[in-house]
């Protein structure tokens, strides 16, 4: 490709205030060089031990959607695990990769279809933005590459292990919008 492809539109932003407990969808969201503001800024901890919970062991975790009242989302996490636990603010975002995960609808779809990694949920990929791509476009193609979406841009750096779609990290901040156009960039 020599010029700039328009590769799509964002169709969802997902921001995930807590590590390991379900996302809010948001009509838009400001993101910075460590990527989505406000997502997984919080970590669940044990409130005997002092250690993290996470999905991984405690998968139960995974239905449960963050309200933004730390005393109420507390509550609601010790009745649904079983024990007592505390939100704590992280000192940075608690991501597992790359600032930014997103996942196309064809990627959902190829899931829903068998074709989906070990490990990786096909009803929640947990991305924070979800694209519409063209009839034959897929991301994962775009490792390499810088991806414009609206007034960010991103530098896709690879494919998960577990999951659906492209990591990718923060080149230029600004704010993305449901409806922003998607566009890959020549390199």
């Amino acid at each position: 490709m020599t010029g700039t492809s328009v590769a799509g539109s964002l169709v969802q932003v997902s921001v995930y205030p807590v590590k390991s407990l379900a996302g809010r969808t948001v009509r838009e969201a400001e993101v910075g060089p460590a990527g989505l503001v406000g997502d997984r800024a919080w970590t669940v901890v044990d409130a005997t031990t002092g250690e993290r919970v996470t999905v991984k062991a405690t998968p139960q975790m995974a239905a449960v959607a963050a309200t933004g009242d730390d005393e109420a989302d507390t509550v609601t996490l010790t009745q649904v695990l079983g024990r007592p636990v505390r939100l704590e603010r992280a000192a940075a975002p608690q991501v597992d990769a790359a600032a930014v995960h997103l996942v196309s609808r064809a990627a959902v779809a190829r899931a829903a279809e068998g074709d989906v990694p070990e490990g990786c949920s096909a009803d929640d990929p947990r991305a924070n933005l979800l694209l519409d791509l063209p009839e034959g476009e897929d991301e994962r193609g775009w490792v390499g590459r810088t991806v414009r979406i609206g007034e960010v841009e991103v530098a896709v750096t690879r494919t998960p292990k577990h999951c659906l779609g492209v990591y990718a990290e923060v080149r230029r901040p600004g704010t993305v919008r449901a409806g922003d156009r998607v566009e890959v960039l020549p390199g």
